[in-house]
């Protein structure tokens, strides 16, 4: 069977696929394909190993129905029309363990730069505006004993949780579908309402996945509720806030600071005002930017490919 890997992902996935005795083309340019481009190099391939860069529509179903498998290069799959592809027969999976502590990391490490303005202050040595010590300027928050609130208690928000409790004693609160017991038993977590999430959370962090329930469900409704202190940390998807109404309750001082891998648009304009506040962090999407997560993602979408093809149940399926 051939294999077609849209992006230019670790060896260590295309390693296990070739050991396996599959063809594998790999897409090694520096940019995607585009949408034509893929559907038109996927008429001579079964499976697929793709990523949240491209679109895996219905129109793209629709010309591909040839495909066996599609595996994401990742634990987020919102780029996949994952209904459709039941529909048509095709199996979809993903990769959801790799990359758990790069992310959680990430959003913590997100909470201290926005909290003690980092991101702003270096910006100000490079512009020569360091000046003289001034016992007023710059002041940022200190974290012991603040309350987390938890958006998505799934295996990354269970880990940002760990660590916020290890390092700083928080009080963890979360707001999910269904109960965490782990988080429950191992972290004191209290599961709380939507709206009592926003209410009660020094600290809100957001590990959801995006689907029509959480799209721009952090609006300026949302941040209204929200603490006048609170720190606002989204490591999920861009689209589960609304940037310009974050932007607004950021300046308006209805929220203390924010801290973002994710925004929408991505990638970011240089000049969008939220890289310009002093009170807020941003990253380019590098949550799983670790050798060992990536490493581990590769290996991972590579894995359900070989499952399916020897018949075994593909661990990772999501459809």
């Amino acid at each position: 069977m051939n294999v077609l890997i849209t992006l230019n992902i670790p060896e260590a996935g295309i390693e296990l696929l070739k050991k396996e005795g599959l063809q594998v083309d790999v897409w090694r340019h520096d940019t995607p394909m585009t949408p034509q481009e893929l559907v038109e190099k996927c008429q001579n391939f079964q499976a697929l190993l793709t990523t949240g860069m491209d679109s895996i529509n219905k129109d793209f179903l629709q010309k591909c129905t040839h495909l066996n498998i599609i595996s994401q290069f990742g634990a987020g799959y919102d780029n996949i029309e994952v209904i459709e592809a039941r529909k048509l027969g095709i199996a979809v999976g993903n990769a959801p363990d790799a990359m758990t502590d790069a992310t959680a990391d990430i959003a913590f490490a997100l909470m201290l730069a926005a909290s003690r303005k980092i991101c702003y202050l270096h910006k100000s040595i490079l512009t020569d505006e360091w000046g003289f010590f001034s016992p007023r300027a710059h002041l940022g928050l200190e974290l012991k004993g603040m309350t987390l609130g938890i958006f998505g208690m799934g295996r990354i928000g269970f880990e940002m949780a760990k660590r916020c409790q290890g390092a700083y004693q928080m009080k963890v609160i979360y707001c999910n579908r269904s109960i965490n017991s782990k988080g429950e038993q191992d972290l004191a977590a209290g599961k709380v309402s939507f709206d009592e999430l926003l209410e009660q959370s020094d600290i809100l962090s957001v590990h959801c996945a995006l689907n029509s329930e959480t799209r721009f469900i952090f609006n300026a409704g949302a941040f209204q509720k929200m603490k006048d202190t609170a720190l606002f940390i989204n490591t999920s998807r861009g689209l589960v806030h609304q940037q310009d109404d974050l932007y607004q309750a950021l300046i308006s001082g209805t929220i203390w600071g924010a801290g973002l891998d994710v925004t929408d648009p991505e990638p970011m304009r240089p000049d969008d005002p939220l890289l310009f506040l002093e009170n807020v962090a941003i990253t380019p999407h590098i949550g799983s930017a670790t050798i060992q997560a990536r490493d581990e993602m590769s290996r991972q979408a590579a894995q359900n490919i070989i499952q399916y093809y020897q018949g075994d149940r593909v661990v990772n399926l999501v459809n």
